[in-house]
């Protein structure tokens, strides 16, 4: 990846530079024009991967104000930059080039922390310069055409440029490890586990979020190394550039309209990484922790991973995941299933591996996902467990109805989390929208979910809520709780992932309005900052004009906010497939929020896939599979 300001030039400032699986190869790439640093014109992202920088120079002593000069700078994430001049003189001119180089070979933390250290000194090496560091990093700069001097002391490359009226030069460099560590990006020609699906209608935005979230999405992609024909989604940029196995795996779910290619490839590489040692951690997938703000301990993102493998395997196979696919993974999502089994045998909730740790809200949803799903999995293939599942996600519900719920004079809410005493965590937040999302089962009915009809009713009136959401998207704490903080990722900033599982769940529960509501917030965020989203931004509320303030550290792209995008466009027409019955029903919103809008290519059966749904919320399937047998419904049902 490459980072810098609107300018083009890596001044060594912050976190600019090129980076490559996590070593910072070259902070500094200053261009200089007859002695100047050209003005700013123009900064744009051409794709996920490309940029293009325009800047201008006066270069002839009588051009005036004008300038005379454009220099382009098309800059590539693989390490290659293009540094092109083009004149509008009108005589010859003879103008040199000069690109100052650095690096400092440090790690993206230590860059992170402010500590990068000192530059290393540079060599000549060929047609450009090297640079060794004590750790046994190289980095190479090569150029072409050779420069004309190279100065090691101040890593300087130097060309004359001959340039005739309306003529052009180009220098092209070329940044590259000389070391054990090679990328392990599969290369965006090379892989592609997705459909590139196409999206227009009423509302012009549809088309370029579609398009820049899959190219967000093939810009994230990373070869598993213990079998560089699997990749998975890195969680995002710049800050999560490897493996974390709920965000692949929430990512991966979230984009299965786009095909099961991704999907298979991801659970085999979160497979690998399973704990198959005999005990009470066996089946258990490793995660890191992650911060919940204030009042709650760190959660475990095993635990989520853990939860979220076999619910990803159930639905893939709605989608159309090859039968021998499901099969060599379904020992996998049991173990899952297994370990799920015996980290409840002494109670009916799922706790936190500490001692003393709380029952969280969204822990509870995602295990009742997998038990449901899980268990007809398993009833498909003949194995064992389903009933037992199916048992204890029935507890569970009861259960949870009674404890987690805390009645209050607007109606109540569900608790964010009881502690080991017994006391419900009670802030609002949208953690709580998890409950909605309950898993795709056959026929293309969804899954029941921990809470009963009134609850639901309540929770969606409160997920629409002002407090919730901020006109751009659903606040990860309410407004008016006392920590609540626009910028706390956990506190009331606004994240993407939640917000699309938000907006999906209403919808399907029938809440077309408070969807919309959300949906659009999005779609207007995703406007002003280019159509590629970040993982998060400030929750602070819309204005009229105004645009949402960017989170210094959030990743952008960001896989599962990419995939967010993905999921808002798809729940407009509701696609839900059911491949081994050779069915797929599409249950779109009748509130048609964004207009008339058509989604082509589409992959469900591994088939093409295309769907129309009209100003009148009436969807028509323009192109599927033979085999499949289609259904649609007028939209949700009305509670």
């Amino acid at each position: 990846m490459v980072i810098s300001g609107e300018s083009g030039q890596l001044t060594g400032r912050g976190l600019e530079g090129f980076y490559r699986n996590g070593r910072r190869l070259l902070s500094r790439c200053r261009v200089r024009v007859a002695g100047r640093e050209p003005i700013d014109v123009q900064a744009r992202m051409v794709t996920a991967d490309r940029a293009r920088f325009v800047g201008a120079v006066r270069a002839a002593p009588d051009a005036g104000p004008d300038p005379d000069v454009v220099v382009e700078r098309i800059r590539h994430a693989d390490g290659t930059e293009r540094i092109t001049l083009r004149s509008s003189a009108p005589r010859p001119l003879r103008l040199p080039l000069e690109v100052a180089l650095g690096t400092d070979l440090a790690d993206l933390g230590a860059v992170a922390a402010g500590n990068p250290g000192r530059e290393v000194p540079a060599t000549v090496h060929d047609a450009g310069m090297r640079w060794s560091g004590p750790a046994g990093h190289t980095v190479v700069v090569g150029a072409q055409p050779p420069p004309m001097d190279a100065l090691a002391s101040a890593g300087l490359l130097r060309w004359e440029l001959e340039l005739p009226p309306g003529g052009s030069q180009t220098v092209e460099l070329h940044v590259r490890a000389d070391s054990k560590e090679a990328s392990k990006s599969p290369g965006r020609n090379t892989v592609r586990p997705f459909a590139v699906a196409k999206a227009h209608g009423d509302d012009s935005r549809v088309g370029p979020l579609l398009r820049t979230c899959i190219d967000d999405l093939q810009s994230l992609l990373v070869r598993d190394p213990a079998q560089p024909s699997d990749v998975y989604l890195a969680a995002g940029a710049p800050w999560r550039c490897g493996m974390a196995p709920a965000e692949a795996l929430a990512a991966a779910r979230m984009v299965l309209p786009l095909g099961t290619r991704l999907a298979g490839s991801t659970l085999r590489a979160v497979a690998r990484t399973q704990l198959n040692r005999q005990g009470r951690e066996f089946g258990h997938i490793p995660g890191p922790l992650r911060h919940m703000g204030a009042g709650l301990p760190p959660s475990c993102t095993g635990i989520e991973a853990t939860l979220h493998f076999p619910v990803l395997l159930a639905e893939a196979r709605r989608w159309g995941l090859p039968e021998q696919e499901v099969t060599r993974l379904l020992p996998a999502a049991e173990r899952c299933l297994r370990w799920l089994r015996r980290a409840t045998d002494e109670g009916t909730y799922l706790p936190d591996p500490a001692p003393g740790a709380p029952l969280r809200c969204e822990t509870q949803a995602h295990a009742h996902r997998a038990a449901v799903l899980g268990a007809e999995l398993l009833e498909a293939y003949g194995r064992p467990g389903g009933a037992e599942l199916r048992q204890w996600s029935s507890e569970l519900r009861l259960r949870f109805r009674q404890d987690f719920w805390v009645d209050d004079r607007t109606g109540g809410r569900p608790a964010a989390a009881r502690m080991a005493d017994g006391r419900p965590i009670t802030h609002l937040g949208s953690g709580s929208a998890s409950l909605l999302d309950t898993g795709l089962l056959g026929a293309g009915a969804y899954a029941p979910g921990l809470l009963d009809k009134v609850q639901t009713e309540q929770l969606a009136r409160l997920l629409g809520g002002p407090d919730l959401d901020s006109g751009w998207g659903l606040r990860t704490l309410g407004a008016k709780e006392d920590t609540y903080n626009p910028f706390g990722h956990r506190a009331g900033a606004v994240r993407l992932q939640e917000t699309a599982i938000a907006a999906a769940g209403l919808a399907a529960a029938g809440y077309e309005k408070k969807a919309s509501s959300l949906l659009v917030g999005v779609l207007a965020a995703a406007e002003t900052l280019g159509y590629r989203l970040p993982d998060m931004y400030a929750g602070e509320q819309r204005t009229e004009g105004g645009a949402p303030l960017p989170h210094p550290a959030a990743c952008r792209p960001a896989a599962v906010a990419a995939a967010a995008g993905v999921h808002l466009l798809a729940t407009l027409a509701g696609v839900r497939p059911d491949a081994p019955a050779g069915t797929v029903t599409l249950v779109p919103m009748s509130n048609a929020p964004l207009g008339e809008i058509d989604l082509t290519g589409l992959r469900v059966a591994g088939h093409a896939f295309s769907v129309r749904v009209s100003r009148l919320g009436l969807a028509m399937v323009e192109e599927a599979a033979d085999v499949l047998q289609l259904g649609v419904r007028a939209g949700a049902p009305t509670p």
